[in-house]
């Protein structure tokens, strides 16, 4: 059995499965032949409808994850940021692997509707538009990253882990937003 379905996604799997079933019997007793191909792809929609929301339902309800100790630290000579913390499964089923997205955010204070430094008028002119001239290189002002930080996470275990993330020497200071997801 793999990791990624526990006993009650084949069950849900299975009860889909009868009721598609059911639905294409139900087709094909129906008299009219014409009708047959819109009940059976009705059907079949109404089924992978059903397989989409009970399978997200079903993982989460047995894929129980929190993060523990969760820090970050920047490394100033490598200018990378180092996240680490622990991971723990609080679910009764394994999982197989557990990511983590990490939101870097840069909090300049020019962005932040300071006007007081010029932040509001930005020039342009003949050069910068058609030919090129003082363009600036691409600065995102948000990074996002995923990272697998577990696999194979048994019930109630717990591992630790560390993640490097770059970190752009434009920030002038950072905020971090981050979503597990089991």
């Amino acid at each position: 059995m793999t990791t990624l379905f526990t006993f009650w996604h084949y069950v849900l799997l299975l009860v889909i499965l009868l009721i598609l079933a059911g639905g294409v019997m139900l087709a094909l007793k129906e008299e009219n032949s014409k009708y047959r191909v819109q009940i059976i792809f009705a059907f079949f929609l109404v089924s992978i409808f059903l397989a989409l929301v009970g399978l997200y339902t079903v993982d989460k309800g047995t894929k129980i994850t929190k993060l523990y100790k969760f820090e970050n630290r920047r490394n100033l000579t490598t200018e990378k940021i180092m996240f680490s913390g622990m991971v723990k499964n609080e679910g009764k089923y394994e999982i197989g692997k557990v990511y983590l997205e990490i939101t870097l955010q840069n909090n300049s204070k020019s962005t932040g509707g300071d006007t007081s430094k010029g932040a509001y008028f930005v020039p342009s002119g003949l050069l910068n538009s058609f030919l090129g001239f003082g363009v600036e290189a691409n600065k995102p002002s948000q990074i996002v990253e995923e990272f697998i930080i577990a696999e194979n996470l048994k019930p109630g275990e717990v591992d630790d882990f560390i993640v490097y993330m770059r970190y752009p020497a434009y920030f002038q200071g950072f905020s971090v937003d981050w979503k597990l997801v089991g």
